[in-house]
């Protein structure tokens, strides 16, 4: 038995709330909150400055649990520090309706930073909160007043580092020295296949040097001393920190401590009973939380409450001495759209060709000017996908106040980063990449989704339209692909003007991602008027007769394609309707009749689209048609791809004979 302490009651508190919460729900991963606990409660009780009482306090620090499978120890510390998840909470661990699922929700428990479990996230996510209190800090704090200025620290595993999002996103701090990033790193050397020497072997304290961060060990995981130690070395260090604290999986099981056994089952009655023995705790009590502890813990509203009003002085100084900045930082946290931001942007005339990536990077350059906390980059395709600020100058570790990322070829690592610089606060951002990469980032794109981040990505080269580089960078199942993530928001403009009502839609939405699809080659510009109807998600841009007997359907590149032979085959007798239908998602939430008014039900409908046919039957109904694309594309000019693989007027007019029957 261990000596008794307050502070070794205190992590035996919630060593055994994360033992009770687990067995009451009989599922859950017990293994590392009764390791870990030692270091979770020296990073709370000495370094994290935070609120209970407000946990979206400006000037808190940042805490990720990014080994989201250990949310037991951070429900504990929640309800222990003061938050408002009461121990009621804790008995209903992952159960319907709790506020403590089977892993950490961004939005449903107060005090979670973000939504974790996929391993690596948390990591990645982490770098863009800190990026985001980095630029923030080089923006608006004054020599004399510093309203943005904390810390961004995580829990990290070993299954997190094995994961190659964090490899990327390290590289990239340990370039951008994020010296306010710290990480403690639950060295237990268990995975849920075994010992982790079966798959992962290298130092990984040298492989974080290599990345340029800062490291250091802690032997002993109980050892509160030297974690304290550690972290104080680390908030000294010019640059990330990571510190590995060696710990035991399951400490205090007598037959589950160090084993995978430990991970991610509940421990049972007879070991629950033992390990609690283990840590002199009454062992016929289940969430037992000794008075005394209780009252050390919630020191921590006291301790938040005397913080934020410090800040909350400082902050009203700051509005007093600098007006205008302190508008800027409140509309910016607010998700508004800042005064003017989408004036006098530029319209297209009809016929016009440009490529709507090109009208994108136009478009961008004509806000960004007007937005000042408007910020992004590429995975090193800014070039090709037109992302760059002009004169927004180029963000890095001695220009904190660049707009400009370059993220390296890293897509996962850029999408996971959006999200942190977003769940931050105070920046609205954007990140660029070939459609096709999309497959890379796709988890943290589901996970910007699920938090109801607004992420806007910038998925150029979007067909077969880019031509030569051949089938490995032609985007196929994409499209279908990013569509299946419920409240992503997939736009896929059909000219320079759609681009242009794409932008203003995807910077007016404040609660989920948007993703525009764009092109290489260059479209003609629609009926400029029109374009405004992007926001219904599909509308009517031509029609022969107000009760067409054909309806095609199109979008992207295609439109113009729809229109020539929606021309041809008015010409031929057909009352005809072309729809451009840039985005499902919002075309589905239009009501009955603007959608019957738009698709013509009576009427029979092809839909085109040089992309999997997934998902279009929904539109095209019974006695419809589907000019798709599902098979890989080919190395050759754009022109000759789309007239081999049937994107012709012609072809769509042999379809529609077919399907009128004449």
């Amino acid at each position: 038995m261990e000596q008794d302490t307050l502070s070794q009651r205190a992590i035996n508190t919630i060593r055994v709330l994360a033992i009770d919460g687990v067995e009451a729900a009989n599922s859950g991963h017990p293994g590392l909150p009764l390791g870990a606990a030692p270091m979770a409660y020296t990073l709370w009780s000495q370094f994290l400055r935070h609120n209970p009482q407000n946990p979206k306090w400006l000037n808190r620090d940042r805490f990720i649990l990014s080994a989201g499978h250990g949310s037991m120890l951070l429900y504990a510390l929640l309800y222990l520090t003061g938050y408002d998840l009461p121990l009621e909470e804790l008995k209903r661990f992952r159960q319907w309706g709790s506020k403590t699922p089977g892993h950490p929700e961004y939005g449903l428990t107060p005090g979670v930073e973000m939504t974790t479990g996929p391993l690596g996230q948390g990591f990645a996510t982490g770098v863009g909160m800190a990026i985001a209190e980095r630029w923030l800090a080089q923006h608006f704090n004054a020599p004399d007043l510093k309203v943005i200025d904390h810390y961004t620290y995580g829990l990290v595993s070993d299954g997190d580092l094995m994961e190659g999002v964090s490899s990327e996103a390290a590289s990239l701090a340990g370039t951008l020295k994020l010296s306010k990033l710290i990480y403690l790193y639950d060295d237990n050397h268990v995975s849920i296949e075994g010992h982790t020497d079966i798959a992962f072997r290298e130092d990984v304290l040298l492989r974080f040097d290599a990345y340029g961060w800062h490291t250091q060990r802690v032997d002993d995981g109980n050892d509160i001393e030297a974690i304290a130690q550690a972290l104080k070395q680390a908030q000294k260090d010019p640059r990330p920190s990571i510190i590995a604290v060696r710990t035991l999986i399951g400490y205090g099981s007598p037959h589950r401590q160090d084993t995978p056994k430990a991970h991610g089952e509940a421990l049972g009655p007879e070991e629950a009973k033992l390990t609690k023995e283990f840590f002199g705790w009454p062992a016929d009590k289940t969430f037992y939380v000794p008075d005394a502890v209780l009252a050390h813990f919630r020191q921590a509203v006291a301790n938040g409450n005397e913080w934020e009003a410090e800040w909350n002085q400082v902050w009203a100084q700051y509005q007093q001495q600098y007006p205008g900045r302190a508008r800027e930082l409140e509309v910016s946290l607010n998700r508004r759209v800042p005064d003017n931001a989408f004036a006098q942007l530029t319209h297209w005339s009809e016929g016009e060709a440009l490529a709507t990536r090109a009208a994108s990077g136009i478009i961008l350059n004509q806000i960004a000017p007007r937005w000042p906390t408007l910020l992004g980059g590429s995975a090193d395709l800014a070039p090709s996908n037109n992302t760059n600020i002009t004169d927004g100058g180029d963000f890095s570790q001695n220009n904190p106040s660049g707009r400009n990322f370059h993220f390296g070829v890293r897509e996962h690592a850029m999408g996971a980063t959006l999200n942190g610089m977003l769940l931050h606060g105070g920046l609205r951002v954007f990140g660029g990449t070939f459609l096709i990469f999309s497959d890379y980032m796709r988890p943290a794109i589901r996970l910007a989704s699920l938090m109801h981040q607004p992420a806007i990505y910038v998925f150029t080269h979007d067909s077969i339209g880019l031509g030569e580089d051949g089938p490995t960078h032609q985007p196929v199942e994409q499209l279908a692909a990013l569509r299946a993530i419920p409240g992503l928001y997939v736009v896929r403009p059909a000219d320079a003007n759609e681009t242009r009502e794409a932008w203003k839609f995807a910077l007016s939405t404040t609660d989920h991602p948007i993703a525009l699809a764009l092109t290489r080659q260059k479209l003609p510009a629609l009926p400029s008027h029109q374009a405004q109807d992007l926001l219904h998600g599909a509308y009517i841009v031509w029609e022969s007769a107000s009760n067409p007997e054909l309806v095609l359907l199109a979008s992207g590149s295609e439109v113009s394609l729809a229109l020539l032979a929606g021309r041809n085959l008015a010409s031929q007798g057909v009352a005809t309707r072309v729809v451009s239908f840039p985005c499902w998602e919002l075309f589905d939430q239009q009501d009955a009749d603007y959608r019957a008014s738009v698709l013509a039900p009576q009427a029979c409908h092809i839909a085109i689209e040089a992309a999997c046919a997934q998902g279009w039957d929904k539109y095209v109904g019974d006695n419809g048609a589907v000019l798709g694309l599902d098979h890989f594309g080919a190395s050759a000019p754009a022109d000759q791809l789309f007239s081999h693989f049937g994107f012709t007027p012609e072809h769509v007019i042999e379809i529609a004979h077919n399907l009128l029957g004449r």
